[in-house]
């Protein structure tokens, strides 16, 4: 360890005073504001030399990135004090984890800040352009009459032939000012306003504020990319350069600052006439207007990140795609490696495959239109003749009740005796272990546990909770902190949801014989400025919020995470589906069209999960269908290819599609990451174009098939209610506060959702042990109609379930006795008023 690192950890722990600085060096920052982001660009510079050596020092020790993320998670959670009283070595591990974790998240929130800020003056300059052109039109309208008297000076016989032009001109200044008429001769000439040219006018006004919002940012990161890019890495060293020095573009001459990344379309823009006299200049001359230069480079910058052109090292999010990927020495082994994935279409021959798909997709292209031309597809209509035929689709209704009135008989039930009821039953109270383990010499209190889970679940809070249950602040605080942690939260879900499945009415909710999930956010708005806070004037108004993307199968939530607004809900939808870790597999997953993207059906095909979107516009995606064959070849189908698949490129890509499908089954980069680079239209290569063209012959078999499969069509739809009726329920759970989140943190956003899920969990398992035993019931009666009418009763209801008033966690031995319940409904009376309320008729006497 050098002198240098070793005085950086031992300055953390020494005096009393630095107590404070290594509380700050934790805290994220709030916002994008220059205060916040200049306090992280401190801490980035402090990490620094840290960074540094633990680059080396971890690999030397062998150290896993796993192990690394585990110590790193200790400095936060312990206080300087306790750091303080351990043995240095351990001490300095920990730091060490820490600051290399934090060093590379700093860089990942510096880059998401730049490319936001330079969003956000973009969008400035293009409504400030709107603005603008909507007030030129108005102006020049108000301005015709006057143009019109201008005008008739040209045939007024009152004006002397010999009249100067002079004269003329003074007379038509008095009708229309000087200053509207470029903008009234434009209008009369249909000349379009120049948006594009205000906007740039627009960028000089906000120099002072990029400037004074950007600049830190901007030179403090490290920028790297290919030989592509050279000019706008050029630019971008050459303005970094100047700027670390204290110097300006303003004293440096025009010639010496890099111009070839200029595209030609904005030179116009970029060059702007200087008034005569202006230093040297002569009249007409054009001169670089270095305000909007630098901003060009910020967001060319911009786009290039986003793109994944450019990249920074030592980041998660925005490094090198490469580095992504299954490292060399690993890939050496490939064959190994894809046995350990055990994904059959990686171990396959690629031409076997293509085989197999050209054979699967001539059959359904002439399978499809011969049932539409011989009218056994009933739910498609056809209108027109010949080339002039138009097709739609008909969609029989698949609406399942949500929070069905079958459940108004039962007795009401609060969310304390439940949680006991479930806890008993699942066992999921033994998932909450304390954060030091074997260290801990005291039993955990199960009672503060689920209080804890209640007031983060319901938006209530710790403090609110304590005054409502008879439990203290301080122990539920220090409960919270001690067992309530994202691995013991999924977990205690995992118990319930693995219950559930155990249950006999769980694969009552089976879709076509198979579990079904879906997936899809839900925005809630977040009361205290987060990181991954962004404004949505669609569902937050004024205001900022977050998306918490939840994965339900057969009605159970088996899995979920918090993004922030601006993400797509696309990059997650693999990542929910290979890391959950509950016992339900689904076979098929669906997705509204948010869900899709231009890897999604190749990536869950390989996985083994068969990806079912359902499309907002399902003409416009049979427009782009691809054949292995020319398009003539289908002249006389209705459905048809658009373009011929590329399949030589796929075979020649295949070794890069395996590295990076292998690549996605590893953990040590989020499976978002990577598919969110796969899925940018912005940055398109020959192995990008390959994988998508493997997902262009996925994406055509799906949606030949969901044309000619009306139950195909139901199942996808049925799949996505269930994920809206889970969104309606954990919207009544966390009601307190209207449900915003009132957190500091996006570690305490996961937290809070992940106990939201849990109660919904638990409630949608009691339901589920009812509906088991009614099922039990009646399938030992061999009540066939009754068993069908129970497969339309979805657990997911709430009417019976007390989520309010006080709350007494004192008794662990839960008074609900399920037989008892169910047993009522063996009475033909009460079974017969519970279908009523069902709306149902009794098919018995």
């Amino acid at each position: 360890m050098t002198p240098k690192v070793r005085e950086v950890l031992e300055a953390l722990l020494e005096a009393d005073e630095q107590m404070y600085r290594i509380s700050a060096l934790k805290h994220e920052p709030r916002d994008f504001s220059r205060k916040e982001l200049k306090r992280e660009v401190e801490r980035r510079q402090f990490f620094r030399p840290l960074h540094e050596f633990a680059q080396s020092f971890l690999v030397s020790a062998g150290l896993s990135n796993e192990s690394g993320k585990y110590y790193a998670s200790l400095v936060k959670f312990y206080t300087v004090y306790k750091l303080q009283r351990m043995p240095k070595g351990a001490t300095r591990l920990y730091l060490l984890c820490f600051a290399f974790h934090r060093f590379r998240q700093i860089n990942d929130n510096l880059i998401e800040a730049f490319i936001h800020v330079v969003d956000d003056y973009e969008k400035q300059a293009k409504l400030a352009a709107e603005a603008a052109m909507q007030q030129a039109l108005l102006d020049a309208g108000e301005s015709l009459q006057a143009a019109g008297e201008v005008l008739r000076l040209f045939v007024d016989k009152s004006i002397d032939a010999d009249s100067s032009f002079a004269s003329v001109r003074t007379r038509a200044f008095s009708l229309l000012e000087p200053e509207r008429f470029p903008a009234v001769a434009d209008y009369l000439r249909n000349v379009a306003f120049d948006r594009v040219a205000f906007q740039w006018a627009h960028y000089t006004t906000l120099s002072h504020a990029f400037k004074l919002n950007l600049r830190h940012v901007f030179c403090e990161l490290d920028f790297d990319g290919r030989v592509e890019d050279a000019p706008l890495l050029e630019a971008v060293a050459f303005l970094q350069g100047l700027l670390r020095e204290g110097k300006s573009l303003r004293q440096t001459s025009s010639d010496d600052i890099p111009q070839a990344l200029i595209p030609k379309s904005l030179r116009p823009y970029l060059f702007v006439e200087v008034d005569a006299g202006a230093g040297n200049a002569k009249a007409g001359t054009k001169q670089l207007n270095v305000d909007r230069y630098e901003f060009l480079v910020y967001r060319l910058l911009r786009n290039a990140l986003e793109a994944g052109d450019l990249f920074v090292p030592h980041s998660n999010e925005f490094r090198r795609f490469e580095d992504d990927l299954i490292s060399d020495v690993r890939w050496a082994q490939r064959d190994a490696v894809l046995r350990e994935i055990g994904a059959p279409l990686l171990l396959a021959p690629i031409e076997e495959t293509l085989g197999t798909l050209r054979e699967a997709l001539e059959a359904r292209f002439a399978d499809v239109n011969r049932r539409i031309q011989e009218s056994a597809n009933q739910h498609i209509k056809i209108q027109g003749r010949a080339d002039k035929r138009r097709w739609k689709l008909i969609y029989p209704s698949a609406e399942e009740p949500v929070n069905s009135p079958f459940y108004s008989q039962l007795p009401g039930i609060g969310i304390a005796e439940l949680l006991w009821f479930v806890a008993g039953s699942t066992g999921f109270l033994g998932a909450f272990t304390h954060v030091l383990d074997r260290y801990v010499k005291h039993a955990p209190d199960f009672r503060e546990i689920l209080a804890c889970v209640v007031a983060l679940g319901t938006n209530m809070g710790l403090g609110k909770m304590a005054e409502v249950s008879g439990l203290t602040f301080s122990s539920l605080q220090g409960t919270a902190r001690n067992y309530l942690r994202l691995e013991t939260l999924r977990a205690a879900n995992d118990a319930i949801s693995n219950a559930t499945a155990k249950l006999p009415a769980f694969h009552l909710y089976d879709l076509r014989d198979e579990v079904h999930s879906s997936s899809d956010g839900q925005r809630f708005e977040t009361q205290i400025n987060t990181f991954n806070a962004r404004h949505s004037p669609k569902y937050f108004g004024l205001q900022k919020g977050v998306s918490a993307c939840t994965l339900v199968a057969n009605h159970v939530p088996i899995n979920a995470r918090i993004i922030g607004t601006h993400e797509h809900e696309s990059h997650y939808v693999f990542d929910l589906l290979y890391n959950n870790t509950s016992e339900i597999k689904p076979e098929r997953h669906s997705t509204d069209t948010h869900g899709t993207n231009q890897v999604n059906f190749w990536t869950l095909r390989v996985f083994g999960f068969g990806f079912a979107p359902r499309y907002r516009d399902l003409h416009k995606k049979t427009q782009t269908l691809v054949g292995f064959e020319n398009p003539s070849q289908y002249a006389d189908m209705l459905i048809k290819p658009s373009r011929k698949v590329y399949d030589e490129l796929i075979v020649k890509e295949w070794p890069n599609i395996q590295r990076i499908m292998a690549s996605l089954a590893q953990k040590d980069v989020t499976q978002a990451t990577i598919v969110r680079k796969l899925s940018s239209y912005l940055r398109q290569n020959q192995t990008k174009k390959a994988l998508w063209e493997l997902d262009n012959i996925c994406r055509t078999l799906y949606v030949l098939d969901f044309i000619d499969d009306v139950d195909l069509r139901q199942a996808v739809q049925k799949a996505l209610n269930r994920g809206e009726a889970y969104h309606r329920f954990r919207r009544a759970v966390a009601y307190v506060n209207g449900g915003t989140f009132r957190v500091k943190t996006e570690a305490e956003q996961e937290l809070w959702n992940e106990c939201s899920r849990l109660i919904a969990n638990a409630v949608i398992f009691y339901n589920t042990a009812l509906l088991s035993k009614i099922y039990a019931q009646k399938l030992a009666s061999g009540d066939q109609a009754t068993i069908d009418i129970l497969r339309g009763i979805s657990p997911v209801a709430w009417q019976h379930v007390n989520l309010f008033g006080s709350f007494e966690f004192n008794d662990a031995e839960s008074k609900v006795d399920i037989d008892a319940l169910a047993a009522q409904y063996a009475n033909a009376a009460f079974w017969r008023q519970a279908l009523k309320e069902e709306g149902v008729e009794m098919p018995f006497s």
